[in-house]
């Protein structure tokens, strides 16, 4: 799967590229231990950061970056960052820009009129035939002080113009730096082709594969990391 992204000429050496998600991984993750004590179990038990679906999900696809530093004063924008023109017509200079809470009556993420933040795209993205780009919030960081809306664009068709990513911003009393470089959205290559789905009962030979396989998963630590986890290459961006 190849993902291509585009930026203007004018801007290149000014915009930090999207990365693989996996560079992104925040401190706390990496400041977590591998086991804590549970007063529960009265004993030391593993935490999220030897869960390698927790990881793993954290660690997929690509993350946007935000282009330079957002000051925050309680729901107060501003930056001073300095871009030479763009050489395209109708390209961004604001990193940031904004949607009326009109645009989403009665939505549940809706905050009393609040407008949502619109993080603004340098970037084009052009996804393979047949796959669209699914755009969502940071996996697990429930630490950044915005939600993303999500989104799925058919980035296989509309990928000469930049795919911008709306969210709420969630801290009000938030006052500070967002910098440079903050992961807003993390995307995905997804198949449009809709799946199949089938549904069956567990014959005898599924019965007695998933009493051994639970029963294994139970008794020794790493059983899916060792034996059925995936190996995951690096891309040639890295």
């Amino acid at each position: 799967m190849r993902m291509t992204f585009r930026c203007d000429p004018a801007l290149s050496d000014h915009l930090p590229r999207p990365v693989a998600a996996r560079a992104s991984l925040p401190d706390w993750l990496r400041a977590m231990p591998a086991k804590a004590h549970s007063e529960i179990h009265g004993r030391e038990i593993r935490t999220v950061k030897q869960c390698p679906p927790f990881i793993d999900a954290m660690a997929y696809g690509v993350m946007i970056l935000l282009p330079c530093d957002i000051h925050v004063e309680r729901g107060a924008f501003s930056w001073a960052w300095d871009i030479p023109e763009p050489a395209t017509s109708g390209h961004p200079r604001a990193p940031l820009s904004f949607h009326v809470a009109a645009q989403f009556p009665d939505a549940p993420f809706a905050r009393d009129d609040q407008a949502a933040i619109k993080f603004n795209s340098f970037w084009t993205v052009e996804c393979e035939p047949g796959w669209s780009l699914f755009a969502t919030h940071p996996v697990n960081r429930d630490d950044l002080p915005f939600r993303l809306i999500s989104g799925l664009v058919d980035a296989d068709r509309f990928h000469d113009g930049g795919i911008n990513f709306p969210a709420i911003w969630t801290n009000a009393d938030f006052s500070g730096v967002l910098p440079k470089g903050t992961p807003v959205a993390q995307c995905f290559a997804v198949p449009r082709q809709a799946p199949q789905l089938v549904f069956e009962s567990f014959d005898g030979a599924h019965k007695d594969a998933y009493s051994k396989t639970v029963g294994e998963v139970l008794a020794t630590p790493g059983v899916y990391r060792k034996r059925f986890r995936a190996r995951r290459g690096r891309s040639a961006a890295e």
